[in-house]
Order: C-alpha cells, then sequence, then structure tokens
C-alpha cells in the first residue's frame, strides 16, 4: 500500500505487516460518496507534518494511564522533548491494544518504524461512508407473542456500538420509555459538546464520545463539535438498529406504520467518528472509536463504512474481547471483487430489496395504455397532460438537457449506453439536477434495476421516476411523426406483499471474491438496505445501501446475544449463514445487476438472513479467537499459510486456486438437543468432486464437538472462474445447517482467465 512505513526486516512477517497496514484502515461506504482517500494535513502551518498511525500490537500494562505514558516517552526519544511529544500525539489507543495517532514528518515516522516495539506505522487516511416494514420482513413481528423478538426481550441488556457520523438525541426513535435500568455492565460516559448536553444520554442513548482533535476547521464546516449527527447517516443506522417503537411514520404518506429496529430495547452507545457533510472518516478516530467502544463495555460493534482495497484489523481486538462486529460489504457493485470488510472474523453484510415498492402510473394520451414505474413523488394528483422531450440525459459526458426544449415538459431519458454504466448513481444525480435546472415538469429515466429511490427524494414537488427499457418502445410509439408523446403522471403509492419479488440483492452491492483476502467468502449474509424508512434529525428519510443493511444485522446479533448469552461472536455469526435462506416462495433469489441473475455466494454469503431461524442453527461453526492469531501473523510467503486459511473454521469455504485435491478440516458444535444425528448433504460445483468423511455425525451428552474432512478435486482440468456449491448437514427435521462454497479450479497459476 503507497504512503507506507513498513518496519525494519525480520521484526514482523509481511502478513502481519499487511495485517496492520490493514489493521489501521477503516471503511466506509455510503452510497451517495465517492470521495477518494487523502492524507490528512497538520491543522497549522507545519505543511512537513501528517497524522500518522503507530501499531504496537498486544497492550503492555494493564493500567491505561502506563500505557499512555511509554507513547509519549516514545514520542519525546524521537521528537526531543515531553512538550512537542504532547504536543504531537493526537489519540492514544491504550484499552485494548497499544498505539498512537500522532502529527510527524516523514523522517520521525521512519524512526519511529525502526523501532523493535513497533510492528508497522503508516498515515492515516480517510474514507466516505456507506424502516416501517423491514424487520416485518425478517420476520421480526412486534405484536406477535412467540418468536425471536418476544423470546429475546427485544434486546433488553444488550448495547450496540455505532462508529458513525452521530446522533440526533431529540428524535422520537431514541426515546426510553419503558426501558429497565442502564445494564450494570457498561462503563462509557456522555461526553457533552456543542448541541449536546451531557443529560440528553438516556437509558437508551447510553453513552456518547465524539473523536475531532485530528480534523482542521475545514473538516469541522457545518459540523456539530460533539456527537451531535449533521450529516443524518449515524442517526438513520442507529435508528434501524435499536430505535424505539414509533407510530404514524409515513414518508408523505408513503411506506405508512410504525417505525422500531430490529431491538428496540437494546441500548445504543455513539462513537461520532465520521464529519462533514461528506461524512468523512479518518483512521485515527475509528481505531480510538474501537478502543473506546471495546473498554466501554459494548456487545455488538456496527459499522457501515468501508471502502474496497482496505481491511481494517482493529476489528480482530474487538472479536477478542467477545463483540461481535458487523461491518457493511460497500456499494461498488454490481461489479465483481469490490466487497469490502473481508477479513474472517467480522460479519459482512449485502444489501437486498424487500417485499414493498412504490409503483407509480404514467398515463399516456393516445389510451393505448399506461405504463408503470417507481417513484417517491407524493404531490396531489396533476391531471395535465405533459409532452415528452427525449434526452440521453448524458450530463457527465458534457450533454445538456436544452432548456428552450425542455421547459415545461416531461424530460424522458434514454440512451443505449446507459444500459452499460455499472455505477448509474452519478448519472441519476445529474440528469434530475440537469432537469429542474432547465424548468421541466418531471423526468422518467429508463433504467435496469437500481434500488436507489432515495436519490429522488430531493426531486420534491417534481415527479421523478424510474421505468424499465421496455417503456422505451411504449412511449415513443405513442406519438407519431407529426405527434409528440403526451403523459399524465399519479402520484406513487405503496404496495406491500408476497406478490413483490423479494428479496433481491441490491444492484449496488458490493460483491465478492474479495481482492485482498479471497481465501474467505464474502460477503457473509444479506439483509435489508434497499429503501430503508429510519430517523434522520427529526424526520423520517428513505435511504439505501449496504450502510442501511448492516444495523438490520446488527440489531439480530443484538437478539441473539440477548436469547444466548453464552454464544461467542463466531457462534452468531454461523447461525445467521447457516440458517440464511436461497429462496423465497419456491423461488431463487435474484440479484440485481447486469444482467439480473440468480444470486450466487459472492452476491450474498449464505443467504438472506432469516432471524427466527438462527434461534436455533442446530451446529455452529466456532472459532478459538486463538486461531484468528494464526491469520493476523502469518507470513504471505510462508506455504503453511494457506492451510491456516482454509482450516479456519468458518461457515463458508472458498478455494481461490484449486490446482490439486485438497482436504480442508472443519469442527462442528451441537448447540441443539444432546442426542443428534447428522447426515451430510453436499451440492458439488460443476466439475468438482466433493467428499466429505465421515459422512454422518453422531452427537451424544457430553460430545458436543465433531470434526470433518471435505476432500476437493477436479473432474476435468480445467482454467476456470469461481463455481459454487454447498454442504450441509441434516438431523432429518428441523435442521439443515448449510454452508455455502466457493471454488477456483487453476491449472496453471501464471495464466489469467480474461
Amino acid at each position: 500500500m503507497s504512503g507506507t512505513i513498513a518496519a525494519m526486516p525480520g521484526r514482523m512477517p509481511p502478513m502481519a505487516t499487511s495485517v496492520f497496514l490493514l489493521l489501521s484502515a477503516l471503511l466506509l461506504l455510503i452510497l451517495p460518496l465517492q470521495t477518494s482517500y487523502f492524507v490528512v494535513a497538520q491543522h497549522n502551518n507545519k505543511a512537513s507534518k501528517k497524522l500518522y498511525i503507530a501499531y504496537l500490537g498486544e497492550k503492555q500494562h494493564e493500567d491505561p494511564q502506563e500505557t499512555t505514558a511509554s507513547h509519549q516517552d516514545m514520542l519525546t526519544r524521537i521528537i526531543g522533548s515531553k512538550e512537542a511529544a504532547l504536543e504531537s500525539i493526537i489519540y492514544s489507543y491504550k484499552h485494548a491494544f497499544s498505539g498512537f495517532a500522532a502529527m510527524l514528518t516523514e523522517s520521525q515516522a521512519q524512526t519511529i518504524a525502526e523501532l523493535p516495539e513497533v510492528r508497522s506505522i503508516k498515515p492515516s487516511r480517510v474514507h466516505p461512508l456507506h424502516t416501517t416494514h423491514s424487520q416485518d420482513f425478517l420476520g421480526l413481528d412486534y405484536t406477535k407473542p412467540t418468536g425471536l423478538l418476544h423470546d429475546a426481550k427485544y434486546g433488553d441488556g444488550i448495547i450496540i456500538g455505532i462508529i458513525d457520523s452521530g446522533i440526533w438525541p431529540e428524535s422520537a426513535s431514541f426515546s426510553d420509555h419503558g426501558l429497565s435500568p442502564i445494564p450494570s455492565k457498561w462503563k462509557g460516559q456522555c461526553q457533552a459538546g456543542e448541541a449536546f448536553r451531557s443529560n440528553q444520554c438516556n437509558r437508551k442513548i447510553i453513552g456518547a464520545r465524539w473523536y475531532d482533535k485530528h480534523l482542521s476547521a475545514e473538516d469541522l464546516k457545518g459540523e456539530y463539535r460533539s456527537a451531535r449527527d449533521a450529516h443524518g447517516h449515524g442517526t438513520h443506522v442507529a435508528s434501524t438498529a435499536a430505535g424505539a417503537l414509533v407510530p404514524n411514520i409515513s414518508f408523505h404518506g408513503l411506506a405508512p406504520g410504525y417505525a422500531r429496529g430490529v431491538a428496540p430495547h437494546a441500548r445504543l452507545a455513539v462513537y461520532k467518528a465520521c464529519w462533514g457533510l461528506g461524512a468523512s472518516c479518518h483512521d485515527a478516530g475509528i481505531i480510538k472509536a474501537f478502543d473506546d467502544a471495546i473498554h466501554d463495555g459494548v456487545d455488538v460493534l456496527s459499522l457501515s463504512i468501508g471502502k474496497s482495497g482496505d481491511e481494517f484489523f482493529s476489528s480482530f481486538h474487538a472479536v477478542k474481547n467477545g463483540i461481535t462486529v458487523i461491518f457493511a460489504a460497500g456499494n461498488e457493485g454490481p461489479a465483481p471483487r469490490t466487497v469490502t470488510n473481508a477479513l474472517p472474523w467480522v460479519i459482512t453484510v449485502a444489501s437486498a430489496t424487500i417485499d414493498r415498492v412504490f409503483p407509480t402510473v404514467i398515463t399516456l394520451a393516445n389510451g393505448s395504455s399506461s405504463i408503470v414505474g417507481q417513484s417517491l413523488f407524493y404531490q396531489p394528483k396533476d391531471n395535465n397532460w405533459y409532452e415528452i422531450h427525449h434526452s440521453s440525459c448524458l450530463i457527465s459526458n458534457g450533454e445538456k438537457i436544452n432548456a428552450s426544449l425542455a421547459s415545461g415538459k416531461i424530460v424522458f431519458c434514454y440512451s443505449p449506453l446507459s444500459v452499460s454504466i455499472t455505477s448509474p448513481f452519478g448519472y441519476v444525480s445529474l440528469a434530475v439536477k440537469a432537469a429542474k435546472e432547465a424548468g421541466a415538469k418531471g423526468i422518467i429515466i429508463a433504467t435496469y434495476g437500481l434500488d436507489i429511490l432515495d436519490y429522488f427524494e430531493k426531486c420534491g414537488a417534481m415527479p421523478c421516476i424510474f421505468v424499465d427499457f421496455d417503456a422505451v418502445g411504449q412511449i415513443n410509439s405513442s406519438g407519431d411523426e407529426n405527434t409528440t408523446p403526451l403523459v399524465k403522471i399519479a402520484p406513487a403509492r405503496t404496495w406491500v406483499g408476497g406478490e413483490v419479488l423479494a428479496p433481491k440483492i441490491s444492484t449496488f452491492s458490493s460483491r465478492g471474491p474479495s481482492p485482498l483476502l479471497p481465501q474467505f467468502l464474502k460477503p457473509d449474509v444479506a439483509a435489508p438496505g434497499s429503501n430503508i424508512l429510519a430517523a434522520v434529525k427529526d424526520s423520517y428519510k428513505f435511504q439505501s445501501g449496504t450502510s442501511m443493511a448492516c444495523p438490520h444485522v446488527s440489531g439480530v446479533a443484538a437478539l441473539l446475544k440477548a436469547l444466548h448469552p453464552d454464544w461467542s461472536p463466531a457462534i452468531i455469526k454461523s447461525a445467521l449463514v447457516t440458517t440464511a435462506s436461497n429462496d423465497r416462495y419456491g423461488l431463487p433469489i435474484l440479484a440485481n445487476g447486469l444482467p439480473q441473475k440468480i444470486a450466487d455466494p459472492f452476491d450474498y454469503g449464505g443467504g438472506f438472513i432469516d432471524p427466527n431461524k438462527a434461534t436455533d442453527p442446530g451446529l455452529a461453526y466456532d472459532v478459538d479467537p486463538k486461531d484468528y492469531d494464526l491469520v493476523v501473523n502469518c507470513e504471505s510467503a510462508n506455504s503453511s499459510c494457506e492451510s491456516i486459511f482454509q482450516n479456519l473454521n468458518l461457515p463458508s469455504i472458498a478455494i481461490p486456486n484449486l490446482t490439486m485435491p485438497t482436504t480442508v478440516l472443519r469442527t462442528v458444535t451441537n448447540v441443539g438437543q444432546d442426542d443428534a444425528i447428522y447426515k451430510a448433504v453436499v451440492q458439488c460445483p460443476p466439475g468438482v468432486r466433493i467428499s466429505v468423511e465421515p459422512s454422518v455425525l453422531q452427537f451424544k451428552q457430553g460430545k458436543k464437538k465433531q470434526s470433518f474432512k471435505v476432500t476437493f478435486s477436479m473432474t476435468h482440468k480445467v482454467q476456470g472462474s469461481y463455481l459454487f456449491g454447498s454442504l450441509a448437514w441434516c438431523d432429518g427435521a428441523a435442521h439443515y445447517v448449510r454452508i455455502p462454497i466457493a471454488i477456483r479450479p487453476v491449472v496453471s497459476e501464471n495464466y489469467a482467465d480474461l
């Protein structure tokens, strides 16, 4: 990774070096934000200094103050004075691991890198950010007297940490009405600041911290120097995970119902590490948030952040402390190899649609037919007819919408080139902006499924509608060479239920395999992430992204932890993956994109989460945290690393280079009834033979764990692409413990199958 100063040879193996390079980089993807990385400059005129993050590994002192003092002593030796060292240090990471963020020159950073106790040092980078019905779609019925939500007491007693852009404490979603006292294990604080008093924490928002020491005045423009959320992203995420029950919520009458979080009685600990209207998130602040969250006693950490090409290994310390860590998979789909947050100990979440749409009828003046699109148009019905103005709307290519031709008309955007735009979000935003500036009365965009109606929120009184490509011919044929097509647009309505084909993997959801860690199958699962209605400041708005999918899983993890307090993060992850669904009503789950297809493990991992089934998975793939140490410290050049990666006891198997018969080891733990017999059910990837030994597992009281071997071989040697299958253990009753498999046959490692 460019800009990284490696420790001296012999101090840290190559894999471990990349581990902290991949340790300090945290991640964030919010759909509208596509900003690039940049290195943070110092606040004042010392232009030669940059913010660096040093990682020293496990902490050497139990007293956090002694750890901080050791950081200050190190900097004093390097910089030359105690006063300059104290001025230089920004954050001391002292609770779960040892490290610091400091303003340093490149030569000072190089000197620190050469110290024997320093494992890595790198510049701090900055990353962009990544529900009235979605909980019901997950089977979490608030009124039902049985099921996970009821049995887990709605998540009461569980603390969800949110590392994001802060929170809006006045929102009704954060009322603590009816909640029990704050859990006694809580050791955090409510940090006051601008427009955020310490008494604005309550029994719902039990803690709030914010990190701005590394920021410049420019970074803080339009911001509150407190945990208050100026952006809205953090509030939306927090209310999705654990918002209270709020009646009579809608978006201008659309999607009416109760707003609530997945775990409505869980508590929230807020860590504001993302700042500005673009919600930029710096490594330095995020790592400090991790350090504090581990100290404070959270049970679950939710991070709707990420950037393809980086990983964040500080999450390792959280998992070692028993915290389930959930990340967004990223919003760079549908292109393959875009998934981020692919570390094996975290849960990586893809986005999917739910069974709710907003049909909008477009009536053609010739009376031949009507077209149904989708929009968030909520204005009263307009009985006027409007002419159509055709445009490519390829604004980014330098084209414009002619105001003299488009004013007072409906702009119809269609270009064959737009079909091939695999990241169309900028295209949509620019087209809407150009249509408004041209004085258009509305805009109709012909496109494939994008799953991002929230991009139309700013249209306001102007109808903005998505239609499919079949509508192009209908609209064009409604006129003739002498007549311009005329249309009339009705307001959108809300349609919910089984007649809506859902879930489908969202077009924007990042796909596997991981470009950095293909040995681990990612994403892990999918959850609702398209057009999610949740709190933003004092209102409720739609947002889309894996940022929205992530807190759904965070809430479910909180419910599972409340129901099964002895479950480790690995068991919670296993329960979600092995019980996830691959179909609905007998129809396979589809993945939107170019083209739409049946979803595979690189789209959704194990599948779409099924929270109620996850309460009783039968068997679980647990992991001893010491096994993660082997991954972290593995030398990339060491041949044993491949075996370590393959045999890590994950609820999935990925072999990115099957050159010869390969055997993988797994162990399952019986978390169901004592006496049980499970038989292996194998779905082989095409052209791959799978054998399981033993193929029958028998559990008795006192014998909770069973190990088995899975051997893969090619039926025909070929240089191929990834192929998919599965392995399930079935007890003939309620349990079908399924893990996804991804195999890439390789004949020659020097051959690229392009």
